[in-house]
């Protein structure tokens, strides 16, 4: 099976956030990331679903059955 890596671009967009805050959580490490080349990140679908997961305030929040079912749509 074939990881699906994602620009950061792409992840702002996944995640409904500017660019901007996407570079920060991986700069704060708390957003796994792979930097290709001098200046490009690419980030796993399956590391912004962890993130998600680890930042859900229970039933507050987005659950988890959600992130399965988005990570399933794209």
């Amino acid at each position: 099976m074939i990881e699906e890596l994602l620009t950061v671009s792409q992840a702002a967009q996944y995640l409904q956030v500017c660019e901007k805050t996407v570079r920060r959580l991986i700069n704060s490490q708390r957003l796994t990331a792979s930097k290709v080349g001098c200046r490009a990140w690419r980030i796993r679908k399956e590391a912004i679903d962890e993130y998600l997961t680890e930042h859900t305030n229970g039933a507050k929040g987005v659950s988890t059955k959600l992130v399965k079912n988005l990570s399933s749509v794209t």
